[in-house]
């Protein structure tokens, strides 16, 4: 299955979703059932590993009521996941949105079997071992993680797209992540950013970024008519940002915010030029960046996205202002950490893997 899957097959790849009883994991049942390529092929649903308690009559309705159908028929059963019914129903693609530590266990197996992989976790998003300690996996066979996380692709479409029409292991990118990376990825490539003097990137993320288990911080009494930093120095994201963007841990300061509302982020990054520019070339230089990558939406200055602008929505919105000195920069990125920041995002990786036009069943 080296070619993408539409080059291979005519008819459309068989899918499944572990892990469906997440947010990302809803939202990804429902592209995948409204995706104009699957229609005649329902993705299978699993639940995840210690869910095999609930049992074959659970339905996907019962874990998300918003995918009830027409006279709220049983349909889209979630099973126990179960490497024979993988087998057995002919799964060509897997999408895992499950913890960390599963991905890292499964993903090895699926590819063992031919079946290509997304995973929505940061189980294989990091090369450097120093990155990837902050998840604290541990690796059955040592050797064989470590040859798959050579070849696993970071999938963010707009920096990575050829490899990831070609991969066998796509890890789908962090949402912070997600809006930082697409926010600094042209001025960083363009050698226009003085990183001497630093950037900052103040990002703030709607509650259902942090999963769906309740914790102290996210239940409504903590959350709610607040506004709190947290993993400051610390968070998980970072070691993405200093990857993809090849950048050094004293280049750049991440720090999140956890906003009061469901979904949706907004990052606000700092940063200064080491020439003078006019507004003109930076719009010109990102939008020739991001010309082929329809997922990306560029302001025009000096109008700035808002999270209400992307809620429930595919795209990544961009916009900045230029300081009167031609030098400092305040870059605003805003996206959907459901779905351009996790299931949206997967969903576009698929289309690439599957040879499509990387935007179909997300507009």
């Amino acid at each position: 299955m080296d070619k993408p899957i539409g080059e291979t097959v005519s008819a459309p790849p068989r899918t499944a979703v572990a892990g469906v009883s997440g947010f990302a994991g809803g939202e990804l049942a429902r592209l995948l059932l409204n995706h104009p390529r699957l229609q005649g092929e329902t993705p299978v649903f699993f639940g995840r590993a210690g869910e095999a308690e609930v049992g074959a009559s659970t339905y996907l309705h019962d874990l998300h009521p918003q995918l009830a159908t027409a006279g709220n028929m049983p349909s889209n059963p979630v099973l126990p996941f179960s490497w024979d019914r993988i087998a057995d129903t002919g799964i060509e693609v897997l999408f895992l949105a499950t913890p960390h530590e599963q991905s890292r266990e499964w993903a090895p197996e699926a590819i063992e079997r031919g079946i290509k992989v997304i995973d929505l976790s940061g189980a294989w998003r990091l090369q450097e071992t120093r990155n990837r300690d902050v998840y604290r996996l541990k690796d059955t066979d040592p050797t064989a993680a470590a040859a798959l996380q050579s070849e696993a692709v970071y999938g963010c479409p707009e920096l990575h797209r050829d490899a990831i029409r070609k991969a066998r292991l796509v890890a789908n990118p962090g949402c912070y992540a997600t809006s930082i990376i697409l926010g600094l990825a042209p001025l960083l490539q363009a050698g226009l950013v003085d990183l001497e003097y630093g950037i900052i990137c103040d990002a703030k993320s709607g509650v259902s970024g942090a999963g769906k288990a309740a914790t102290a911080k996210t239940h409504f009494m903590y959350a709610a008519d607040n506004l709190s930093a947290y993993a400051v120095f610390g968070h998980r994201h970072t070691g993405e940002l200093l990857e993809q963007l090849h950048l050094e841990i004293n280049q750049i300061q991440f720090t999140p915010h956890l906003l009061p509302i469901p979904r949706g982020i907004l990052s606000t990054i700092y940063l200064r030029f080491k020439q003078t520019m006019a507004p003109a070339g930076v719009s010109a230089l990102i939008g020739k960046f991001y010309q082929d990558s329809p997922m990306v939406r560029l302001h025009s200055t000096p109008h700035l996205p808002q999270i209400q602008h992307i809620v429930r929505t595919n795209f990544c919105d961009l916009g900045f202002e230029l300081g009167p000195d031609g030098k400092r920069l305040v870059m605003v990125s805003c996206l959907d950490n459901l779905l351009k920041g996790a299931a949206g995002q997967a969903v576009q990786n698929m289309n690439l893997m599957c040879g499509w036009n990387e935007q179909e069943g997300l507009l």
